[in-house]
């Protein structure tokens, strides 16, 4: 016979283990099934370590720069061991947090693989092949993703390293290769070239960054060199031989021609795939877009009744803070609320040094909307307090509806960028004209007193 639940939350990341535990502390019968990694893929192995070591990154280079701030300082290079141990103490540290409130919560913690056999009834594989069959009023799929390697010739063979197992080297690559410019490439090619690797990044496109607009990803791209890091643009990858942690030789067709590049390790960052092909989801009446992930509506309700899917494996933006939302939006819609995913003003920001903070709309995509917009562009070297933190490289950029004020969106490519687009994203949510913004009285000096110049240049 199948235990029932109330509530039954399959796997834990930021979404389902937010509503796992909400509604085991309301006194609800609750069970959470999540395969191993306690408080999800952020923490044990996404944004939570990343930006571990992207912090490890900036330490290194302010040590490498200590003469440049008046300070006599011996720099001797990294300790990859010691980069590690840091990054599993602050993932260590979250894990038991995340532990400790599932405790708490009185929710069921099972640590095992769910597959459903049926509408809202599925089995879970436990440690020692224990099976548990279990069924629920209500289920919640928060399964999230996983790297995903192209179909390249040799690529698997080659046993490249991933985001994941990147972080867990006790070592330093002597020359990176990067497959894929998108953010997470670019965040650790970064990350590693600081650390003191030679990298190099492959960019399939003519274009680098293809969803920001040209001038701002322009600005990222000479960031980029100017800190060493080699970008090979318009490249197709033919194929791929060797092994990653020893030698790697990559065949590139270019519009220059052919070309071979070698390297010591690689890293495929060429996106994510959900992890649903083991749930046997049409068991359950879920049904699947032609990628894999699960399909929903504005109100994260999937295709069979009772069964919401939440975070990454839905296929919306792939954003820790994304799945939170989701987490409120069906919290809401339990207790009488009625509330959706339309018209969600969803910021992220690219944590380089500086940081991309980025909230709404490019220039762009505003005037593909038909928007009549006005610009303001500000460089980061007119912002005293970049001065006075010697990191005066970047742009900030707003876009502004010239009929009605309102901003459009914004991308600040500056020390703290993600903090300083927040106050912006709030006054787009509130509705307010630029000019809020350009005559707020700001503390002095700070990175956020910006704004009044970069909006005074709407105009």
């Amino acid at each position: 016979m199948a235990e029932h639940f109330q509530y039954a939350i399959v796997g834990g990341g930021k979404g389902g283990k937010m509503l796992a535990g909400d509604l085991a502390s309301r006194g609800h019968k609750t069970v959470m099934v999540e395969r191993g990694m306690i408080g999800g893929t952020c923490i044990n192995v996404g944004c939570i370590p990343t930006k571990t070591l992207v912090r490890s990154a900036k330490a290194v280079e302010l040590a490498r720069h200590a003469a440049d701030f008046g300070i006599r300082a011996d720099f001797h290079g990294i300790d990859p061991t010691g980069l590690r141990e840091r990054k599993r103490s602050v993932v260590a540290g979250m894990v038991k947090i995340n532990r400790t409130k599932f405790e708490q919560s009185g929710m069921a913690l099972l640590i095992g693989s769910a597959r459903f056999t049926g509408p809202r009834a599925f089995d879970v594989q436990l440690a020692g092949n224990e099976v548990r069959s279990l069924s629920a009023d209500h289920v919640f799929i928060n399964t999230g993703t996983r790297p995903i390697l192209p179909p390249l010739p040799g690529l698997a063979e080659a046993r490249p390293l991933t985001n994941e197992s990147l972080m867990e080297l006790d070592r330093l690559p002597d020359h990176l290769v990067i497959l894929g410019a998108g953010y997470i490439g670019v965040e650790f090619a970064q990350m590693f070239r600081r650390f003191g690797s030679r990298v190099t990044m492959i960019d399939r496109g003519a274009r680098f960054l293809p969803r920001e607009d040209t001038d701002i990803a322009e600005q990222v791209l000479s960031i980029l060199k100017e800190d060493g890091v080699d970008v090979i643009q318009s490249a197709s990858v033919q194929r791929v031989g060797g092994q990653s942690g020893q030698e790697v030789r990559l065949e590139l067709q270019t519009p220059a021609g052919s070309r071979t590049l070698d390297g010591s390790d690689l890293l495929a960052a060429t996106g994510r795939q959900p992890n649903t092909e083991d749930l046997n989801l049409p068991a359950a009446g879920v049904a699947l877009d032609a990628r894999g992930f699960v399909q929903v509506n504005d109100k994260l309700e999937t295709s069979a009744p009772g069964v919401w899917a939440l975070g990454d494996v839905n296929g919306g933006p792939q954003f820790t803070h994304v799945s939170l939302d989701d987490y409120r939006i069906v919290k809401a819609n339990l207790f009488g609320g009625n509330r959706t995913t339309r018209d969600r003003l969803v910021p992220y920001t690219l944590f380089i040094d500086p940081e991309l903070g980025r909230v709404g709309l490019t220039e762009e995509q505003a005037r593909a909307k038909g928007h009549q917009v006005k610009i303001a562009k500000l460089p980061a070297a007119a912002v005293a307090r970049a001065r006075t933190m010697s990191e005066t490289r970047g742009l900030l950029k707003a876009v502004v509806d010239a009929g009605t004020s309102r901003i459009l969106g914004a991308a600040i490519l500056a020390p703290e960028g993600g903090e300083v687009m927040t106050v912006i994203q709030l006054a787009m949510q509130a509705g307010l004209p630029f000019t809020a913004l350009r005559d707020s009285i700001y503390a002095h000096p700070t990175m956020s007193e910006a704004l009044n110049d970069l909006f005074a240049r709407v105009e």
